[in-house]
């Protein structure tokens, strides 16, 4: 099934971001003044550098593409979106959906929550608690390649800038779960 034209939008969005800014370093004046806006919204802006801005890239990126407040939960805290996303996948209402990486396969325009800093929180932990450390990143491209089925993602503040990276997948499209920094959960972007 093809992306919706808002996934598209999204995915479109994050790459953008992408290609404007990746070869910098959150300090460099251009990235910091769109950190800036980044924040801009969410919560107020403290710095470029000392404060963790790859939620309010996501929440921007979503913004940007034409969610509203209702519709997303725009925070300076991926746990935050992720948490209500699942509330709304619980209920079966709304937009953003959060499941179990095991329940449902990544699609453009979805996010992927994974844990950092050596933590190990899980989906029910994702589904009973709103503040705790983690991380997300927009899925812009699926496909295959010579190891197999991935996604590609878009995330700020991911070394310092705004990078792709590859999130490996089984042979049923599933995400393949990780021992360092494990993933969380899958927000299924059901916006048209």
């Amino acid at each position: 099934m093809a992306p919706a034209a808002f996934a598209l939008k999204l995915a479109s969005i994050a790459q953008e971001q992408h290609n404007m800014f990746h070869m910098m370093d959150e300090t460099e004046p251009p990235l910091c003044a769109q950190i800036k806006k980044y924040w801009q919204g969410i919560a107020p802006f403290v710095s470029c550098s000392t404060v963790p801005w790859s939620a309010v890239f996501v929440s921007f990126c979503v913004k940007k593409a034409g969610a509203a407040a209702a519709e997303f939960k725009f925070s300076a805290q991926h746990s935050v979106f992720v948490h209500q996303a699942i509330k709304n996948a619980t209920n079966n209402t709304g937009v953003f959906r959060g499941v179990d990486i095991t329940k449902d396969k990544p699609a453009v325009g979805d996010i992927i929550q994974n844990n950092r800093n050596g933590e190990t929180f899980n989906f029910q932990f994702a589904k009973n608690n709103a503040d705790y450390a983690s991380h997300s990143a927009i899925v812009v491209e699926t496909g295959v390649d010579s190891e197999g089925g991935f996604a590609l993602t878009i995330g700020g503040n991911e070394g310092d800038s705004i990078r792709r990276k590859i999130v490996r997948l089984d042979a049923q499209g599933f995400i393949k779960q990780r021992t360092a920094n494990p993933f969380i959960s899958l927000i299924k972007n059901l916006k048209t």
